[in-house]
């Protein structure tokens, strides 16, 4: 299986701004295809034209993550935070096509929860319909804008800590067959699916044509091989849903395990990582092609 592999900008630094640039170079020299970049805000100090010229120069290509808050929820029952959430998309549309990237992935309904300091609320049945209906109702009209910038949308499941609208990748997958739109696809995480999918190579399976991007992710968010997720499986899953997309690696764990820490949230790296990153990249890249041989 030849699909590109790429990593996560916060590998290296968040902000991601002007000056972190020259990670671009060191991805590509640690092994890796492209940068999976979060979409630059005003205030990251990033233009488009630099981001794209840095990747030219290091030889890779780059895949945006979208960036979600309340204000930004096209499942919110404000209207307000609604149309945050469709100008937010259509940002990240525009800023995709200007950057001639094929993908914005991510948990592009909103509605985050621990991250935003939002508890899980229980929900009447209707409740439960009208955000649904309103998400659907969203992604229908926002994905024709994609689909006319050669974009793709791939939305993300987060557990079920994360946020209330899909946390499985059934759910993941009725969302996209209701908005029924090319341009709307799925974004898959192991980490995510570890603790929702019962199989994660079933959930794959499942998933089928509808994967656009892939997120290679060990139970613990540390390196590839490091916990307890089963590459060669995932990686077959992969091969027979016909999956020939970018893969991308988020180990956002961290050399450090005292009492009290909060590891939820991104820490900047304390060592250079660039031994666990390629070891991690040869466990998803042998992976890959022991799938290939498999078939």
């Amino acid at each position: 299986m030849k699909n590109p592999i790429g990593i996560i900008s916060m590998q290296f630094t968040r902000p991601f701004t002007g000056r972190d640039l020259h990670h671009f170079r060191t991805a590509a020299e640690l092994g890796f295809d492209f940068v999976e970049l979060l979409v630059p805000e005003p205030e990251d100090g990033l233009s488009v034209a630099e981001v794209k010229r840095a990747a030219e120069d290091a030889g890779i290509f780059t895949v945006l993550a979208a960036r979600v808050s309340p204000q930004r929820s096209v499942a919110s029952e404000d209207p307000a935070n609604r149309q945050g959430g469709m100008d937010y998309l259509k940002f990240c549309i525009d800023t995709a096509a200007e950057l001639g990237c094929g993908i914005v992935g991510g948990p592009l309904y909103g509605e985050p929860m621990v991250f935003a300091g939002r508890p899980p609320v229980p929900r009447s049945d209707a409740e439960i319909a009208a955000r649904a209906a309103r998400t659907i109702a969203a992604f229908a009209e926002i994905a024709p804008l994609a689909g006319a910038a050669g974009v793709t949308l791939a939305v993300e499941a987060l557990n079920r800590f994360e946020t209330d609208i899909l946390s499985t990748t059934r759910q993941a997958c009725e969302l996209v067959d209701a908005v029924g739109h090319p341009a709307f696809k799925l974004m898959l995480d192991t980490f995510h699916m570890n603790m929702e999918d019962r199989s994660i190579p079933d959930a794959i399976r499942m998933a089928g044509g509808r994967i656009a991007h892939f997120q290679a992710n060990e139970n613990h968010r540390g390196h590839p091989g490091t916990g307890h997720i089963d590459w060669p499986a995932v990686m077959r899953a992969l091969a027979q849903a016909g999956y020939d997309g970018p893969v991308s690696l988020e180990p956002f764990r961290r050399a450090d395990d005292r009492i009290a820490l909060p590891i939820a949230h991104w820490r900047a790296p304390r060592e250079d990582e660039s031994a666990k990153l390629r070891a991690g990249l040869g466990v998803i890249r042998n992976a890959l092609a022991l799938a290939e041989v498999d078939q």
